[in-house]
């Protein structure tokens, strides 16, 4: 009988502890209906949010120069003046030719010098005239007999020729200078020398060098104001110009954001073209060229219009060659979300390292507020060390500002701290739960990272994609053009975009070993 009592209290305690374990699971209530923190009204993002720079060295070798006037410049020069000699002549002239060597061409800091060698002959002609004879026949015939002032009379009428080189150079000085209407202004300074020879004409002594420089001097000016309104008014400049204006006035696919999302491009709108005086040295001639352009995210391929600047700007400081083009990011919240639930969901956390309460992420949602990012977490928390194993849903708002990782092209979250209203979420779960708080928070800062690379990786392919097509090698033209880095250099966010600014960094190099012959 007192067995059979033992039996049934046991019993009864057993089924009692059981019925009440139950009862805790079943009617437990959950954690209280958290309202969700309010959130700042958050502006849209605008439209344009970057500008690019490409400044380029142009440089125009001296063998290119020399070979464009060697192609160019006369070759051969003459003339020929009257020239009163003496009673005994008559229709007395010099005449010259001359001929110009090879081209030399020689940089100084301050102008271009071009030069040559001239070589030739002066001839100075004239005819003894009948009356001179006549005269001298006379008088040596009364002198010496008449034989003699017969034999006189013979040279009446006759050519006298007399021959001396000519030995000089011309020289062409040049301090070019680029016109805000896209033309080069040669500064042209021309001049002959030649050296001193003489010539016997009836006696009579004459200077080669005064008779023959006028005439040089004017010719080779000739020549030269010739050779300087062609490039004064060539338009070369502009057309080049032109043309790369154009290529660079287009979107570029940059591919999608993320997975299931639309392919993005980048516009480029060429605003403003400038450039510095040409610069002279021992090797070459050298104008820096510069373009700025606007850039902007757009959901399709566009044709921007992009006006040809009428002017070109001048300025005075020589830039750094570089390529800077600024390629806005966007990347939308859902996608955001994405990435960040990967990381996150299923993540369980031991609170205090003691096991007493587990804490496991189910989803996480990020909403925009002002400058900083509300993270929502559904959590489940799990009570482990009584018999009852208590366990709770709930959501909790986490607090975190986003900032930007550059060396690591990541997006993570700074000064991470759970909203107050969240207390209440582990509030039946009484201290061990409540101390699982800032592990909580250390969990999310952790692990709430947006990876950022694919998205950069997409940017510069489609920048190097752009950049190949100024890449060119013919007509004595070379432009070198490349992407060394790409970096992300800022973060902007509205209620839906999350929108990094990454600037693509290269060089840019035009190198022209040949100019066009004349049309």
């Amino acid at each position: 009988m007192r067995l059979r009592t033992v039996l049934i209290g046991t019993l009864l305690a057993a089924g009692s502890f059981a019925g009440a374990t139950v009862a805790m699971q079943v009617l437990w209530p959950a954690a209280p209906a958290l309202r969700s923190p309010p959130l700042a009204e958050m502006p849209p993002l605008p439209a344009t949010s970057g500008a690019s720079v490409i400044v380029a060295p142009a440089t125009i070798t001296l063998a290119a120069i020399r070979d464009f006037v060697e192609r160019d410049a006369p070759r051969n020069f003459a003339g020929k003046r009257d020239i009163p000699v003496s009673q005994l002549l008559s229709n007395a002239e010099v005449a010259w030719t001359a001929a110009r060597g090879p081209v030399a061409v020689a940089g100084r800091p301050d102008a271009l010098v071009v030069s040559s060698v001239i070589n030739g002959t002066a001839r100075a002609t004239g005819q003894l005239s009948a009356q001179a004879t006549s005269g001298v026949s006379t008088a040596l015939g009364n002198l010496l007999g008449k034989d003699v002032g017969r034999s006189v009379e013979r040279f009446a009428n006759r050519t006298l020729d007399q021959r001396a080189d000519i030995r000089g150079s011309a020289t062409v000085t040049l301090r070019p200078e680029i016109t805000p209407a896209w033309r080069i202004e040669p500064n042209l300074v021309a001049q002959a020398a030649v050296a001193d020879a003489n010539l016997s004409v009836a006696g009579l002594k004459l200077n080669v060098a005064n008779e023959v420089k006028p005439h040089l001097d004017r010719t080779v000016n000739e020549h030269a104001g010739a050779i300087a309104a062609r490039l004064r008014n060539d338009p070369f400049l502009e057309n080049a110009a032109r043309r790369e204006w154009a290529k660079l006035c287009r979107s570029m696919p940059l591919g999608a954001a993320g997975a299931g999302l639309p392919n993005l491009w980048v516009e480029v709108r060429p605003v403003r073209a400038f450039a510095t005086q040409p610069r002279v040295d021992a090797a070459a001639v050298t104008v820096t060229l510069g373009v700025e352009a606007e850039t902007r995210v757009v959901a399709a391929a566009t044709k921007p219009d992009c006006a040809f600047p009428a002017n070109l700007e001048i300025v005075a400081r020589e830039e750094r060659p570089r390529i800077a083009i600024a390629v806005p990011i966007d990347v939308p919240f859902t996608e955001v979300n994405r990435l960040i639930e990967a990381r996150l969901v299923g993540k369980t956390l031991a609170a205090d390292n003691s096991g007493a309460v587990e804490v496991t992420v189910r989803s996480a949602q990020v909403a925009a507020s002002g400058n900083r990012l509300l993270m929502s977490l559904k959590v489940t928390a799990n009570e482990k060390k009584s018999w009852f194993g208590l366990a709770t849903e709930a959501t909790v708002h986490v607090w975190g500002r986003p900032v930007l990782d550059p060396e690591r092209q990541m997006l993570r979250l700074a000064d991470v701290a759970l909203d107050v209203e969240s207390d209440a979420a582990f509030g039946l779960l009484g201290a061990a739960a409540r101390a699982a708080r800032p592990y909580l928070a250390t969990m999310v800062a952790e692990n709430a990272l947006v990876d950022l690379k694919p998205f950069a990786a997409n940017a510069r392919k489609g920048v190097e994609t752009a950049i190949a097509d100024f890449r060119t090698s013919a007509d004595g033209v070379r432009v070198d053009a490349a992407i060394t880095e790409l970096r992300l250099t800022g973060l902007v966010f509205d209620a839906r975009t999350l929108r990094v600014i990454a600037e693509a960094e290269g060089s840019a190099q035009i190198s022209v070993t040949a100019l066009p012959p004349r049309q």
